[in-house]
């Protein structure tokens, strides 16, 4: 079972929570008896490296052990934390532990950075000679080995801590009783995992720690494991993650100790605060940035073209029923033929721009659909001009929208916007920044919207549609947008909405 804390902590002064905010509970009593973290705790003391609050907590609920005494309850354990609160500095302690105490034949510390994993692995070869219990026992020959790719730590006992890249060759051809995967929010695909994981197979007792921050879209092994982590789809599968609510801001304190919690010990919240100011006033990527690294949230993309606070901020529902003779008509359609949609605006007397959704299909044949249905809808609805992009994915259907098919009534203005497109998105952009736009909270446009990356174009940028998320509806409704903006008011008819 997974426990969620409340969005709202109790205020204890500016110090970090030791409790993380999303756990997997513990099954019993965790006593010297059920949780070898205990005894990682000693160790750390008697080597002169004490652990934080946080970190003890964490070594007692990830070491819980099954009713045996010895098999650890988690052979896969998740930890998610903001940067700089001290997770290298817990792996290190966590590697001579296993390597000194738990005898394990086999450690293998891994990141995408080999730099980063080499040191780790060197912060443990220096506690290990200068303490001269742990000293005694490295192997007298082959000891310690610092050749670049065979960085190898081995004790008089024949275990050894070794490191390699996360990549698709760390990890074969080994037997892994102890698995580090740092950073796991780098792994970009599953390479690295299936390479290393499948080699604890064969180790009853083996455990890994796959310690990262948030990740972003990129993020596909962090996210998969983390929702199955909180689905509870996997027994053995422990997650604990100290982050921040969605949508605190990045200057809430009480959101910062939930997801630092070395704050106020090891991490000053001035400069936490003076970060997450200018992060808050800048916006945009400065902001998802920040709220990735000291909030530890995700974030769906680390360039959002729309400012998702300015979107709520015209959120005002509505309809364009007053402004019947300007209205606007845009389409779209997504890069993998699985979605399209249309959208009005028209300018209000108020000099906002109004949205609204008209039509959308989605699935294997929603393009024959719209070809079906645009023209009653075009008909419908009456609008006073209807754009769409031809150098987009909605190319596919120039055949069936070419004035000699006739799907367009002769009185509706037809534009094609190619050229502009950089200057409509970055135009629906700055019109939401300005609060002149007004929408409904269409689910789909807001979906879409939060959706939306920058993809610099030359000096601007216009809409990604990299991915597989879609934003056709951001599109469409940035097209009808910057239609609505262009029509002159003498050109104004008596179009209206049947």
């Amino acid at each position: 079972m997974v426990a969620t804390l409340p969005t709202r902590s109790p205020s204890s002064g500016v110090v970090g929570q030791v409790e993380p905010r999303i756990w997997t509970q513990p099954l019993r009593e965790l006593t010297r008896q059920t949780s070898y973290g205990f005894d990682v705790i000693d160790f750390a003391e008697y080597i002169g490296r004490p652990l934080d609050p946080w970190q003890r907590w964490l070594v007692v609920h990830a070491g819980e052990l099954q009713e045996d005494g010895v098999t650890p309850r988690f052979r896969q354990v998740l930890v998610l934390v903001a940067r700089q609160n001290g997770k290298t500095e817990l792996l290190v302690v966590m590697s001579l532990y296993w390597l000194y105490v738990e005898r394990v034949n086999l450690i293998l510390g891994t990141s995408t950075n080999l730099d980063y994993a080499r040191e780790s692995w060197e912060k443990a070869v220096t506690l290990a000679e200068a303490r001269e219990s742990l000293q005694r026992e490295i192997h007298p020959r082959t000891g310690i080995r610092r050749a670049n790719g065979e960085q190898t730590l081995t004790v008089t006992s024949g275990g050894r801590y070794k490191i390699a890249a996360s990549n698709a060759r760390g990890g074969r051809s080994l037997t892994i009783g102890k698995l580090i995967m740092d950073e796991l929010r780098e792994h970009h695909d599953w390479s690295a995992y299936n390479a290393a994981m499948p080699a604890t197979s064969a180790v009853h007792d083996a455990q890994a720690w796959m310690i990262t921050n948030q990740g972003d879209d990129k993020s596909v092994v962090l996210a998969s494991l983390r929702k199955q982590a909180l689905d509870g789809t996997d027994a053995r599968l422990g997650i604990f993650e100290w982050s921040a609510p969605d949508g605190s801001k990045a200057t809430d304190v009480e959101a910062l100790a939930m997801a630092n919690p070395n704050l106020g010990h090891r991490i000053s919240l001035d400069s936490l605060m003076g970060d997450a100011i200018r992060a808050e006033a800048a916006g945009g990527e400065q902001l998802a940035g920040f709220l990735t690294e000291h909030h530890c949230r995700y974030v769906p993309m680390l360039s959002p073209a729309i400012d998702p606070t300015d979107w709520m901020a015209c959120l005002d529902v509505g309809d364009l029923s007053a402004v019947r003779d300007r209205v606007t008509l845009c389409m779209d359609v997504s890069p993998d033929m699985q979605h399209a949609t249309v959208y009005a605006a028209a300018l209000l007397d108020d000099e906002r721009v109004r949205v609204e959704a008209i039509a959308a299909w989605s699935g294997p044949g929603c393009t024959d659909m719209l070809r079906r249905e645009l023209l009653p809808i075009v008909e419908r609805v009456k609008p006073k001009r209807f754009g769409w992009f031809p150098s987009g994915p909605a190319a596919s259907l120039a055949a069936d929208m070419s004035e000699e098919r006739g799907w367009m009534p002769e009185d509706v203005e037809v534009e094609e916007i190619r050229g502009e497109v950089t200057a409509v998105c970055m135009g629906f952009s700055e019109q939401v920044s300005a609060k002149r736009i007004a929408h409904s909270g269409d689910p789909l446009l807001d979906a879409h919207v939060a959706g939306a990356e920058k993809l610099m174009h030359g000096d601007g940028w216009r809409f990604s549609r990299r991915g597989s998320g879609h934003v056709d509806a951001a599109y469409a409704a940035a097209g009808a947008v910057h239609l609505a903006r262009t029509i002159k008011p003498e050109d104004y008819a008596g179009v209206y909405f049947a």
